[in-house]
């Protein structure tokens, strides 16, 4: 799941409830910046919490 800083909080605890697992946290790419949007809000996405 892609993710903005307001949001990061709610995906990991969103996959946490789905998975029962801890995801694991990456900051999205330099390339990908500007194309990828938050899925809860469509801001600009700054993290990828999964596996």
């Amino acid at each position: 799941m892609y993710c903005c800083e307001e949001h990061v909080e709610v995906a990991i605890d969103m996959y946490v409830d789905e998975k029962e697992l801890a995801p694991e946290i990456e900051k999205v790419a330099e390339n990908e910046k500007l194309s990828t949007t938050c899925e809860l809000c469509k801001n600009p996405a700054v993290y990828v919490i999964g596996e």
